[in-house]
């Protein structure tokens, strides 16, 4: 199947993968940085952003995204490029580096490293945003999206920096998220989604100082896992990029100068 992506810039190629609701978008504010040294491709998984839901019959998980992913760089001709992805993103990056489909991983507050009670909270959050984002008519988004006290309020569990999400992108996401057919049973999936099997190639994890969405203690059990120290993103949330793009960026390029 084909998916909805954008690409930039040269050198080693870098596949970008966003959160549930999200779409490649959530990547602007790093594309460029990232272009002056990679080839940066910022995808749209299927159900998501403007890319088609899968397959009539397949179920909507983590792994059949991955599969889904990895079909994607054939399609481009990518051989084990480098990966990096937030969120669920964070969680399908960590799975094809489990894979050894790629040649680097890097994860930002990957899903997956969750007990019950904060998979029970960060599902909640998620429906009440869906919930939210379909309720609004064009005018009552804009209006939010204009009016900074709402702005706060309504980002503060995924942003550290609501004012730093310009009204425009807040907009877009929250027509993205609107859209996504393939929401729903993503999310039902979290239920049963367990860290991935042992990485076979390099990765770097990253956690926000300030994620209110997966809280930064579940970064303690990724550390677990990965076998190394989790990097702190200081001032930064559960979605990075706005907060702070040079410090994302950063991580980004160190993660993907790894080979496996």
């Amino acid at each position: 199947m084909e998916l909805a992506f954008e690409r930039r810039g040269t050198g080693s190629p870098l596949v970008l993968l966003h959160g549930i609701g999200h779409h490649w978008q959530a990547w602007l504010p790093v594309l460029d940085r990232l272009a002056a040294e990679r080839d940066v491709i910022a995808v749209d998984f299927p159900g998501f952003g403007v890319s088609p839901p899968l397959p009539s019959g397949t179920p909507y998980t983590a792994e059949s995204l991955a599969d889904a992913i990895e079909s994607f760089f054939g399609r481009l001709g990518l051989r084990e490029p480098h990966v990096a992805g937030n969120s669920l993103g964070g969680y399908v990056a960590l799975e094809l580096a489990a894979r050894a489909a790629v040649r680097s991983a890097t994860a930002l507050s990957p899903a997956g490293f969750w007990n019950r009670s904060e998979l029970a909270y960060a599902r909640a959050v998620l429906r009440f945003n869906r919930a939210g984002a379909r309720s609004l008519s064009p005018e009552r988004a804009l209006a939010h999206a204009e009016d900074p006290l709402i702005r706060g309020l309504s980002l503060s569990l995924l942003v550290a920096h609501p004012a730093r999400l310009s009204p425009e992108a807040q907009l877009a996401a929250l027509q993205a998220l609107k859209d996504a057919s393939g929401f729903d049973e993503t999310l039902a999936s979290f239920a049963g989604l367990m860290p991935p099997a042992p990485p076979k190639v390099p990765v770097t994890i990253a956690w926000g100082e300030h994620d209110r969405l997966l809280l930064r203690r579940q970064a303690v059990r990724a550390a677990k896992w990965s076998g190394q120290r989790v990097k702190l993103l200081k001032g930064c949330g559960h979605v990075p990029m706005t907060d702070d793009p040079e410090l994302v960026a950063r991580v980004l390029l160190e993660g993907s100068a790894q080979d496996g």
